[in-house]
């Protein structure tokens, strides 16, 4: 069976559309060319009383048009009478003369020598309501049927793309989520491949790079401290990738890398990315390596120790030196009060906390949430 190169290409940035830096950009330019239009809209959220919506816009438009169209005129659309896969024009839906007198027409599309749009809702169940629209001057030719067919030909595809591109967008902010709060605990974190070669690293791994020296990057993979350290890492990693290849149960790995002068030692964990049962293909994210550097700690925000414990600021103040391993004498000299004054902080703070020991108050705040707050 022949295919039309012309189609074949549009559907191809039809699916192409969700993996884009600018999401459905070239399937919309693409359209815009084949159908003769000025303007292609894709509605990803419609404008709403509740909010100014999502438009995916190539062509003809203004930032003022779009602007007035998405905070108030959008209630004026002919579209909003549209039923889901149905196919119609503006000049379908309304007469001429009351479509060429309207504030929409005038205000937004007038302006950029819009005249006439063909339009189609898509409901995507459960997920979302789309809509499409392209629009032609008034010197351009009349819709047809022709163009009618192509956006019914393009609808099942769309559908399908539009269902792909929720759910990316569901993983991205899954991942943006854990992302951060593994940020927040100051965990630089290393995505390595199959073969053990770096495949990510987060914002903490790359700070880790640029300022420890016992942590490097070379040829694309990881060196951590000297040889016989970088051989027991590489001897981990190559017992997780044995464990994955035998499908025997995961193992988690860890060690430590010892570092010069009064620096403490960096912990490592070197554990298995859970893999589906799809997961195939080249570069896929194997194994995770996780480097905490106890230097450099992740530090609790004072209003978020105060909202959890009911702190004062100074009983805040005071808690978050003490988790972060300073004496009584030393928080109580940091925050220039006497140490009688600090041991009735204290003592308050033993009392809203729960706890009687120092050290389990210090347990208390590392263990907590806050930290996810910074």
């Amino acid at each position: 069976m022949l295919i039309d190169p012309k189609f074949d290409r549009l559907l191809a940035s039809v699916y192409q559309g969700p993996m884009e830096e600018e999401p459905w950009q070239g399937f919309l330019s693409e359209l815009s060319q084949i159908m003769q239009a000025v303007s292609v809209t894709l509605v990803l959220n419609p404008p709403s009383e509740q909010g100014r919506g999502v438009l995916r816009v190539v062509g003809g438009s203004t930032v003022e048009g779009l602007e007035n169209y998405q905070e108030r005129l959008f209630a004026m659309d002919p579209f909003l009478s549209l039923k889901p896969g149905e196919v119609k024009s503006l000049m379908e839906l309304v007469s001429v003369d009351d479509w060429l007198r309207s504030e929409l027409y005038l205000m937004c599309m007038k302006p950029c020598g819009l005249y006439d749009t063909l339009g189609v809702d898509i409901r995507v169940p459960g997920e979302m309501n789309a809509g499409l629209r392209v629009a032609r001057s008034e010197s351009a030719p009349v819709f047809d049927q022709r163009d009618r067919d192509l956006i019914h030909a393009l609808m099942p595809h769309l559908e399908r793309a539009l269902r792909l591109h929720v759910r990316l967008n569901i993983i991205e902010s899954e991942r943006d989520l854990y992302a951060g709060a593994v940020e927040s605990l100051s965990l630089a974190t290393i995505i390595l491949d199959e073969n053990g070669r770096l495949l990510s690293c987060n914002k903490m791994a790359k700070n880790l790079v640029s300022r420890e020296p016992e942590v490097k990057i070379e040829d694309g993979y990881l060196i951590l401290g000297d040889q016989a350290t970088t051989k027991k890492l590489q001897g981990l990693i190559n017992r997780i990738l044995d464990h994955r290849d035998k499908n025997e149960a995961a193992v988690v790995e860890a060690m430590r890398v010892h570092r010069d002068g009064d620096f403490a030692d960096l912990g490592v964990i070197v554990r298995p990315v859970p893999l589906t049962e799809w997961s195939e293909g080249q570069s896929v994210p194997t194994v995770a390596i996780f480097i905490s550097d106890p230097e450099y700690g992740a530090e609790a925000p004072v209003n978020i120790i105060i909202q959890l414990f009911g702190f004062t600021p100074t009983e805040a103040q005071l808690s978050l030196l003490l988790a972060d391993g300073l004496s009584l004498d030393e928080a109580s000299e940091a925050l220039g009060m006497s140490r009688n004054t600090a041991r009735t902080h204290l003592r308050s703070i033993f009392s809203k906390t729960g706890v009687s020991r120092q050290t389990l108050l210090v347990r208390l705040i590392l263990k907590s949430v806050a930290q996810l707050a910074d």
